[in-house]
């Protein structure tokens, strides 16, 4: 399978996929030059569709690249394209006064589908000794059709690089969606002040993160906290396939990365750390998959239901 990812850029080491160009720290505070390097320095325009047997025109239009003059996607009549420029424009202010810096920008399926990770130079989140939380700002939307412009809180683990869920289900807390419409822009320039009010569900979300971390949780407990997040607890007969899966989730959970810290060992806090190990560095066909669904897919609602079992288990 082809990478899904187009095109990268990054800070420190090369990703995976060996792909992508490396951001200077003069680039970490910059974002028309890190767009550059990340190559999403380029536009696209809406171009009116017909029939191939009439030529009769239809109310759809396709989304075409002007560098290369690609079609990346067909979008309803109501469809405003949002330039990368302008998506991403909105980072500059938090950039310019060094409160965040840039971290990695790319775009997916063929550019169908473009992001910026930006890490806030702020105190970590501290859930347990030697257990830090950074916090991210991902910002990322699409040129087919498929997302509206989302931007929101990403919990990072320090020790094992786990994209975590947030725990509050708030409009603050989660990813704020703004639809591809006349507006856009503008709502954008106002997300600044909706971002200050998602930071204190931030540091709420780590008390439930802290809580987890205080809770121990015994090998059956372990075992069905797993068959709940996979939704086969109530299945009498359990496939191979998934049974394989379970003993893998477990195994990660006493001794995934930083799952053996004294501090956590044998909690909740292990126990969903192990699912979310599975989900970013397990689950899927390849790496690019796996971070095109945690972050937009399955493996994003997965997470967030592993969360809150978690959290209900615990209590």
């Amino acid at each position: 399978m082809a990478h899904e990812i187009e095109t990268m850029a990054f800070i420190g080491q090369t990703p995976w996929h060996n792909l992508g160009t490396a951001l200077e720290e003069s680039d970490l505070h910059d974002w028309p030059h890190a767009c550059q390097k990340a190559g999403l320095d380029w536009g696209v325009e809406l171009i009116p569709l017909v029939t191939a047997d009439t030529q009769a025109k239809v109310e759809n239009k396709a989304v075409r690249r002007s560098t290369d003059g690609k079609i990346l996607g067909v979008v309803g009549p109501h469809y405003c394209p949002l330039q990368n420029r302008d998506a991403f424009g909105w980072f500059q202010p938090f950039l310019d006064a060094k409160e965040a810096s840039l971290n990695t920008a790319g775009s997916l399926r063929g550019g169908s589908r473009v992001w910026v990770l930006a890490k806030l130079n702020r105190d970590p989140l501290v859930i347990a000794q030697s257990d830090e939380i950074e916090k991210f700002i991902l910002l990322s939307h699409s040129h087919d059709g498929s997302l509206a412009v989302r931007v929101g809180f990403t919990p990072v683990r320090v020790v094992c690089q786990n994209t975590l869920s947030m725990a509050h289900r708030a409009d603050a807390s989660k990813l704020i969606r703004v639809k591809h419409t006349r507006d856009v822009i503008v709502n954008l320039s106002n997300i600044r002040e909706i971002m200050d009010t998602a930071n204190s569900q931030f540091e709420a979300t780590a008390e439930q993160y802290r809580m987890l971390a205080r809770k121990s949780i015994n090998q059956d407990d372990l075992r069905n906290y797993v068959k709940r997040v996979l939704r086969v607890d109530n299945q009498p007969t359990i496939c191979t396939r998934t049974r394989n899966i379970i003993e893998e989730i477990i195994r990660l959970a006493e001794s995934g990365q930083g799952n053996d810290l004294p501090s956590i060992r044998g909690t909740y806090w292990a126990a969903y750390n192990g699912l979310n190990e599975y989900l970013g560095y397990q689950r899927g066909k390849n790496p690019e998959n796996r971070l095109n669904s945690l972050w937009f897919g399955d493996s994003a609602e997965m997470n967030r239901h592993a969360l809150q079992t978690a959290l209900a288990m615990a209590v």
